[in-house]
């Protein structure tokens, strides 16, 4: 973990047991390490309604593809920021409100690929079996496109890389296409070190706003606990309205 800066909370008072573990890992925009501590478009809401909240916790960077097990494991106090809400989470995690929406999703593909082509319906791309697929193992794409993908099961290829590393998938062709966020995708590339001009963006003229990100608390989270962060939601990130 970085330094204590201001612009985390501090813990130094706190007793462990009364400090929620949040688990993140390196993810721009939505949560960054920095010289000053973690920010992103996750992030700042998080720290904003847990300190509004009065809830201290502490940062905790742990890969991606470990977060889930350790919500359903159920050991401790502990929460995951920016995840998406799916009914099979639904049976071992807590959900905050949301605090942040994507913009619609997108798909990134090489540039010279011509067998994927944008502004087309998402299930032509399904449907076209020179094309695959890259999928992130044990992830949710959002309700729209896990539905899409059980319906007309396209051809795809799992992985367990982060977005960088299925970036450099994409790039050497060993598959044809991965979705992101739209916020995420430019920097994306920029970090990878790839030429920007061998990328494109793929939209899909049917594909739903994008999907809501919440806080996943484990079970030991109170709920007494979750209610102080979702009034806080409501007023500092959706508004007194809640909407």
């Amino acid at each position: 973990n970085p330094p204590p800066s201001s612009h985390q909370p501090s813990l130094i008072t706190q007793p462990a047991e009364n400090v929620i573990t949040m688990h993140y890992h390196e993810r721009a925009p939505y949560y960054v390490t920095g010289p000053y501590g973690i920010y992103g478009l996750c992030a700042d809401p998080a720290k904003l309604v847990f300190k509004k909240a009065g809830i201290p916790f502490r940062w905790q960077k742990t890969p991606a593809k470990r977060q889930l097990d350790i919500i359903k494991s159920n050991k401790m106090r502990e929460c995951l920021l920016g995840w998406f809400k799916t009914p099979k989470r639904d049976k071992f995690a807590k959900y905050s409100q949301h605090i942040y929406q994507d913009k619609p999703a997108i798909a990134l593909a090489r540039a010279d690929n011509k067998q994927i082509i944008s502004g087309r319906p998402l299930e032509e791309t399904f449907s076209n079996p020179n094309l695959i697929l890259l999928r992130k193992d044990s992830y949710s794409y959002g309700q729209f496109v896990d539905e899409k993908i059980a319906e007309l099961n396209p051809k795809h290829e799992i992985t367990g890389d982060e977005n960088i590393g299925m970036l450099r998938m994409i790039h050497s062709k060993r598959a044809d296409y991965f979705f992101v966020a739209e916020e995420e995708a430019e920097e994306l590339i920029v970090s990878s070190g790839l030429p920007k001009s061998d990328f494109k963006y793929v939209r899909f003229s049917n594909m739903p706003k994008g999907n809501k990100r919440y806080i996943l608390f484990s079970k030991k989270v109170e709920d007494e606990v979750i209610e102080k962060i979702n009034a806080a939601i409501k007023i500092y990130v959706h508004g007194s309205s809640g909407t």
